[in-house]
């Protein structure tokens, strides 16, 4: 009996994301970033600042990061094609859990690439911004 091969491989493994140029790093309208308590208190930790202080400058509505006119999160690292988290090491869970084991909706989804793509080309070529707090 043979194995019935998996379309999305690719798309379905979480290495890809060491590849991707940050599709998910993208806001869509109505989506938002569940941020955790203990998401907020990593992150502080890591730029070795207050809660308050990352709650102050990096969120909004509580529980999500702000984001830059192009809908971009801010840490989201300019100019460069891969490994643009700017917090990798603590991104929020989230991040961390994102696809949650299904298919990259980026990937598989025509209309979310028609929306994100022309984005990243855009920063990709745009002067390189760093958060304020680097």
């Amino acid at each position: 009996m043979s194995k019935k091969r998996n379309p999305y491989v690719l798309s379905g493994n979480k290495s890809f994301c060491n590849f991707c140029p940050g599709y998910c790093c993208y806001r869509l309208p109505g989506s938002s970033l569940l941020l955790t308590n203990d998401d907020i208190n990593r992150i502080a930790r890591y730029l070795q600042v207050s809660d308050g202080e990352v709650r102050g400058k990096y969120i909004e509505h509580r529980n999500t990061f702000r984001t830059r006119e192009d809908g971009s999160c801010i840490f989201l690292a300019q100019g460069k094609m891969c490994k643009r988290c700017l917090i990798h090491e603590a991104r929020p869970k989230q991040c961390r859990e994102f696809p949650y084991d299904r298919p990259c909706p980026y990937l598989e989804n025509e209309g979310l690439m028609e929306i994100i793509q022309p984005r990243i080309e855009e920063s990709l070529w745009a002067p390189v911004a760093q958060v304020s707090s680097y």
